[in-house]
């Protein structure tokens, strides 16, 4: 098997180049290193399996001969983070929905399988109690680029969803609920290496708003094998899939998690959002996944505790020994 990653470069993209070769695919990585690292294919420097090749989803040609060259597509480029959507909105907004668009059409011109990324984000500010994934979606105002992500992403799984109905499309959609492990930078927005950084350099550790926030966080070696078993599950074709964690968590209680699990005597500071993110930002009380469909579907049950993936984050802050520079690439 042969499968392109767009977005393989980076966090959850490299760790499924991982386990993707590991079963014995052939790995065809698009990525235009905005967010991605190199240093995340480290392990594959020297191995003919796994080809980089540095471009943009936004290239329709290069897609179009990347999908037609390859068996399978798993869409997880996009432009992510709290700070890239808000500082860039507009960007943002054409990476996410024309990138989806070229992906999709090429997925459909040459009749080839995909499986769509999309996010939690897209339920809003529901914060019903276990998130199905026929869930009312309860955004704020349009003109809030908080909210653009959660938009444009929406719009990607209709459109994968149209192509389904409409061309045969064989799409497959997962929703990841903050998904946290190794490889993960904190500078985008990202809660969990933000605070395993600050402890770990015994820095105050930055909580936005009161902290009392909720989140149910996934480690990434749950959530890889999960968007492989979705892709090839047929039954899931035409449909969207929770993949998240099981424990429920304010950010208060996470910092003093993270701090106790790393032996850190940092202390927590509560930072309006308004000075963070300026004015009119909004954020999501509470976000908790239901993970029943996943379960049946695929028999998705996360094990990993927290302090496992504190841990994990931890321990992936020590300097990689030698940059992935011998990679190969191609034009």
């Amino acid at each position: 098997m042969r499968s392109l990653i767009t977005g393989g470069a980076g966090f959850i993209g490299s760790h499924l180049a991982d386990f993707l070769v590991s079963q014995g695919d052939e790995v065809v990585i698009l990525d235009d290193l905005s967010t991605g690292r190199i240093e995340n294919l480290a392990r594959h420097s020297e191995d003919p399996r796994v080809d980089l090749r540095v471009g943009s989803i936004l290239d329709s040609s290069l897609v179009s001969r990347l999908v037609a060259a390859t068996d399978r597509t798993f869409h997880l480029a996009a432009a992510v983070g709290v700070r890239v959507i808000i500082e860039h909105p507009l960007q943002s907004l054409r990476t996410n929905l024309h990138g989806t668009e070229h992906v999709l059409e090429a997925a459909v011109a040459h009749k080839r399988p995909v499986l769509l990324a999309s996010t939690s984000e897209i339920y809003g500010k529901n914060t019903a109690d276990r998130l199905a994934e026929d869930a009312d979606r309860i955004l704020g105002s349009p003109l809030l680029s908080r909210w653009t992500y959660a938009a444009a992403k929406g719009i990607d799984e209709a459109i994968a969803h149209a192509h389904v109905i409409e061309n045969g499309l064989e799409a497959a959609i997962v929703r990841l609920f903050n998904t946290v492990g190794p490889r993960q930078r904190g500078r985008y927005g990202m809660v969990v290496p933000s605070l395993v950084d600050q402890a770990l350099a015994g820095a105050p550790m930055t909580v936005y708003g009161d902290g009392e926030q909720t989140r149910c966080f996934s480690f990434v070696g749950d959530i890889v094998p999960a968007i492989v078993a979705i892709a090839e599950c047929p039954a899931a074709v035409g449909r969207a899939v929770n993949l998240g964690g099981a424990t429920e968590i304010s950010i208060n209680e996470l910092a003093v998690r993270i701090r106790t699990t790393l032996g850190s005597d940092s202390r927590v500071d509560h930072v309006p959002y308004a000075r963070a993110y300026g004015p009119g930002y909004e954020d999501m009380r509470r976000r908790v996944p239901d993970n029943s469909l996943a379960k049946q579907l695929i028999g998705y049950d996360p094990t990993t505790s927290i302090e496992e993936m504190i841990r994990a984050v931890g321990a992936d802050r020590a300097p990689v020994a030698s940059p992935a520079t011998a990679l190969r690439r191609s034009a």
